[in-house]
């Protein structure tokens, strides 16, 4: 169930010219793409610092933080795609990092 088309929309400020979208093969390639992006942000914000970590809380603030962030994930039992709002996105999120911790 996991190769689902998913579609990663944001907006970083109220500025609507933020506005951007992220496309993934399946929920997990989004997951880990978040958690890209959220690290490209930290290296911007700490560029001397060699290690940089975070835990799920940070990562929930930076989701949340955002003006705007949802998912769209395709059902091919209905052929087309499905909204997800950011609390879907923070579930996800989190049962991605358990998998990857164990």
């Amino acid at each position: 169930a996991n190769n689902k088309h998913t579609i990663i929309l944001m907006q970083t400020s109220h500025n609507r010219a933020t506005r951007t979208f992220m496309d993934y093969e399946s929920i997990s390639q989004a997951m880990d793409g978040i958690c890209a992006l959220y690290e490209r942000k930290l290296k911007e914000l700490n560029p001397v610092m060699r290690n940089i970590t975070y835990d799920i809380e940070d990562l929930y603030n930076f989701i949340d933080g955002l003006a705007d962030m949802s998912a769209l994930v395709y059902d091919h039992s209905i052929q087309a795609y499905l909204p997800n709002d950011r609390q879907w996105i923070r579930q996800r999120m989190l049962n991605h990092l358990r998998k990857l911790a164990h």
